[in-house]
């Protein structure tokens, strides 16, 4: 690896980290405004685009997070009696101030994570819509009136806060995934504690650098936003089984969910998965072709194929399965790789060389189960590349659901299969254990009605003529099956960070008992 940044500043990273105010090693704790000094091992967060060092990271240990979850227990008992629109206008403000860092932070994100800068910018944009959409919501917090069946009773529902709200984020969106979580518990009225992934630390520690400013401005109380970036030998089972933590809010492989979600319900906690997708476009012979393949492009090919919406799989009828595939092959032909942060560039690095041999590892097994390789599949060379985090895109030809096909690998492997009935399509489009995001391409309003019905589509998303990744953070976004089940961000995935409570007012004088019991002692 490189331990020069002259690539980087090429793209005026130097810059960059100034303005975001990371330096050479950064302490790995804050509690809004009050950094630890924090004596964990050190990371070094290398960039996946040149290999160059952008900055240490001294990693939160034990003893800091015992500091955190006792500041953060404290501060949650002011912060739950500041009324709703008083907490979205604090959100208001972060905001805004990600609107003046929106550049020099999503230029950290592409640089740290590796994908394109427009996506960089993007998933800052992001982070700014869900500000919005939460300070809209802070007026929205309502409940239910119910009539009641007994007289001179009401009845209505609310909901109150519900306290710590652990945020455990994937390297993928390394702030965007936070702020879903974030500002909408902080409107809810909740604190929040964020374990960031140990490959995108810098990324973290920058957002908390901004939000600083909005935090000591408005005296919001130490506690109410925190950060512990340390790994799992410090900050692991302990988090994931603290009962002062009532819900986890975990975003990662479906390894990783399974373990989060045993340990959280043994203790009966709350957790909200949003673990792997292996999402799929089903192409009929009643689609645009050249829709779907814009669509195709940038689910498939897109944040180098690291998104849990990526486009994994592709169901194609087969009256237009040749002429899609001729029509795919030719414009992964004219993909740019390169630098995340040169312009021509629409596919950046793999995360890090794990990836890299995992997406080669799945190639080889693709092989031994019978598919076909029809471009790519191979590391990129030369200077450019010298990171080794660069692949070139792969498209496999498949017969049915294979084992591989049933395993999401984190990277641009597309699959081909052909089918000729829709019965045969859904079939599989729902044979993978996964089921996050799908869509349909047609113009035939019986294909795309059946694929949102009942016996279509088993995903959290499904969409019609537009591709799998990309949600909108206005809906409700998550999965089913091995996804998780979790729901962030829009529509009432706000509800996951409250409690729920049922309220029965009598302004009677009399006790009437529900379903009319008589109870009485014969005084």
């Amino acid at each position: 690896m490189k331990t020069d940044t002259l690539v980087a500043n090429e793209f005026g990273i130097a810059d960059v980290l100034k303005t975001l105010g990371i330096k050479d090693t950064n302490a790995g704790a804050t509690t809004g405004t009050q950094w630890f000094d924090t004596k964990g091992e050190i990371i070094e967060s290398y960039s996946p685009a040149d290999g160059a060092l952008i900055g240490k990271i001294k990693q939160a240990t034990t003893d800091d997070y015992e500091k955190v979850i006792t500041t953060a227990e404290a501060a949650f008992k002011i912060w739950r009696m500041i009324p709703a629109p008083k907490r979205g206008e604090i959100v208001r403000q972060i905001g805004d101030q990600l609107r003046q860092y929106k550049e020099p932070l999503g230029k950290l994100v592409s640089y740290e994570m590796g994908k394109i800068y427009q996506e960089g910018l993007g998933e800052v944009q992001e982070m700014i819509d869900i500000c919005d959409f939460a300070v809209g919501l802070s007026r929205q917090l309502h409940g239910f009136t119910m009539h009641s069946e007994r007289p001179k009773h009401r009845m209505y529902d609310q909901y109150h806060p519900l306290g710590i709200v652990g945020v455990i984020s994937a390297f993928n969106f390394p702030v965007a995934v936070w702020a879903w979580n974030a500002m909408l518990g902080m409107v809810c009225g909740d604190v929040i504690v964020w374990k960031p992934s140990s490959k995108v630390m810098l990324c973290s520690i920058a957002v908390h650098n901004i939000i600083s400013e909005v935090l000591k401005k408005n005296n919001v109380p130490e506690g109410v936003v925190n950060l512990l970036a340390g790994g799992s030998k410090y900050i692991g089972d302990n988090f994931l089984a603290d009962k002062r933590v009532p819900l986890i809010s975990a975003t990662g492989s479906t390894r990783v969910g399974k373990r989060v979600g045993a340990i959280v319900g043994e203790r009966l906690g709350r957790s909200l998965l949003e673990l792997g997708g292996n999402n799929a476009i089903i192409i009929t012979e009643h689609a645009d072709l050249d829709m779907a393949l814009r669509a195709v492009l940038f689910g498939s090919v897109g944040t180098a194929g690291q998104r849990c919406t990526s486009t994994r799989r592709l169901i194609i009828h087969e009256s237009v399965y040749e002429t899609f595939k001729a029509k795919l092959v030719k414009a992964y032909g004219h993909i740019h790789i390169g630098h995340p942060l040169d312009s021509k560039t629409l596919v950046g690095p793999l995360i890090d060389k794990g990836a890299v041999q995992d997406f080669l590892n799945a190639i080889e097994n693709v092989k031994k189960q019978g598919g076909k390789i029809l471009l790519g599949g191979n590391v990129m060379t030369g200077d450019a590349y010298e990171s080794g985090c660069y692949v070139n895109p792969c498209i496999a030809e498949v017969k049915g659901n294979l084992d591989i096909v049933c395993h999401e690998t984190f990277a641009p492997l597309l699959y081909l299969m052909k089918y000729t009935t829709m019965d045969e399509a859904i079939e599989l489009h729902n044979g993978v254990p996964q089921g996050l995001s799908s869509a349909i391409f047609s113009r035939n309003i019986l294909e795309t009605e059946r694929f949102l019905s009942h016996e279509g589509s088993d995903c959290g998303i499904a969409n019609v003529n537009i591709g799998t990744s990309g949600a909108e953070i206005g809906g409700a976004f998550g999965g089913e099956k091995e996804t998780g089940g979790g729901r962030e961000s829009g529509s009432d995935a706000w509800k996951v960070y409250m409690r729920r409570q049922t309220n029965t007012i009598n302004f009677s004088t009399e006790l009437p008992l529900a379903q009319g019991i008589r109870f009485d002692t014969g005084d």
